[in-house]
C-alpha cells in the first residue's frame, strides 16, 4: 500500500492557508471599496417614509335632534371621508366627556350638533350658531369620498378670529391624502365665503362640457353658521373671542314675542280711546224735544 509522506501533507496544508489568507484580503479590500463609495457619493441619502396625514374628525349629536338637523349632519359626515360617526350623547351637562370619546377613537377634531329646544341647531367645533334654511334638492354626481379643493374668500384674511376659523375648518374639511376611505380624484370644491358677519358654505362640483371647458354647478348641502364664541380649549376653558353681534335664537323669540304682545296692548288702548271719544261725542238729551210728543 501506498502512502503520502508528511512532507507532501504539510505543502497542501500549507497551501490551503495560503488560500484562505488571500481570500479573506480580498474580502477586506472588498469592504473598504465599499466604504469609500459610500463617502464619495453623499448625494445618495436614505429615503424618508411618506408622511401621513392621520387626521380624523368626530361628529356626533345630542339626544333630541330634529330629523331636519340629522340630515344635515349626514350631508357633512359624507362630504369628510375621515370623519368617524358616534352614538347619541346623553348628557348634555358635561361635555367634556366628548373629549375622552375622541380620545378613544383617535379623533383630532369633533363635530358635536346640540340641539335646544328642538328648535335651534348649534354646531361646536368653536362653539359656532348653525341655522339650517328648509330642504332644498340640488342635482350633482360628485364621488363620495373624493378629495375636495378648499376656497375662502379674502375676508378670513382680514383679522385673527377669522384666520383661526379657516385653520379649523382646513383641518376638520381637508381629507387626508391616501385615506383608506377617500377617493384619489378631486372633483368638487368646497367653498367658505363672510356675508354679514356669517359664513356661509356652498358646495360645487367641477363639471367639464363637451368643448372641455370647465365650469360649476352647486350640488349641496348648503349652510350659514353664525360665529358666536372661540374657546381657548376643547369645550370649554378661556373665552378668546365673544361675537358682539351674536343674539340667540331665543332671544330673537322672545322680542318677536313681545312685539306681539305690544302690538296687542296698542290695538286694545286704541280700542279704549276710541269709545272713550265715542262717548264724550254722544249729546246730552234735550227736554224741550218731549214736549209735542205727548
Amino acid at each position: 500500500m501506498a502512502t503520502k509522506s508528511p512532507q507532501n501533507g504539510g505543502s497542501g496544508n500549507a497551501n490551503r492557508k495560503r488560500k484562505r489568507a488571500a481570500a479573506n484580503k480580498e474580502k477586506q479590500l472588498a469592504k473598504v471599496e465599499a466604504k469609500e463609495e459610500v463617502v464619495e457619493n453623499p448625494s445618495k441619502k436614505r429615503e424618508l417614509p411618506p408622511f401621513k396625514n392621520k387626521q380624523k374628525v368626530l361628529i356626533l349629536c345630542s339626544r333630541g335632534v330634529t330629523h331636519r338637523y340629522r340630515h344635515l349632519m349626514n350631508d357633512m359626515r359624507m362630504l369628510m371621508p375621515h370623519g368617524k360617526k358616534e352614538s347619541k350623547m346623553d348628557d348634555k351637562s358635561h361635555l367634556g366627556t366628548i373629549n375622552e370619546i375622541a380620545d378613544l377613537n383617535n379623533c383630532n377634531d369633533v363635530l358635536f350638533f346640540e340641539c335646544r329646544k328642538k328648535e335651534d341647531l348649534y354646531l361646536s367645533w368653536s362653539s359656532m350658531a348653525l341655522h339650517t334654511m328648509d330642504e332644498m334638492k340640488l342635482t350633482g354626481n360628485a364621488m363620495r369620498g373624493s378629495r375636495p379643493i378648499l376656497s375662502f374668500d379674502k375676508g378670513f384674511e382680514e383679522q385673527p378670529h377669522w384666520l383661526l376659523v379657516k385653520e379649523l375648518f382646513v383641518q376638520v374639511f381637508g381629507t387626508p391624502k391616501g385615506h383608506r376611505k377617500s377617493k384619489p380624484f378631486i372633483d368638487h370644491i368646497l367653498h367658505f365665503s363672510i356675508v354679514d358677519d356669517k359664513i356661509w358654505f356652498r358646495n360645487y362640483q367641477i363639471v367639464e362640457n363637451e368643448k372641455k371647458e370647465r365650469t360649476l354647478v352647486e350640488i349641496g348641502p348648503r349652510f350659514v353658521l353664525h360665529l358666536h364664541r372661540i374657546f381657548d380649549g376643547s369645550f370649554g376653558g378661556p373665552t378668546l373671542y365673544l361675537n358682539p353681534n351674536f343674539i340667540s335664537p331665543n332671544r330673537m323669540r322672545q322680542m318677536q314675542r313681545k312685539d306681539v304682545a305690544n302690538r296687542f296692548l296698542e290695538r286694545k288702548i286704541s280700542k279704549q280711546l276710541r269709545e272713550k271719544k265715542e262717548e264724550e261725542l254722544v249729546l246730552p238729551e234735550n227736554e224741550i224735544d218731549n214736549v209735542w210728543k205727548a
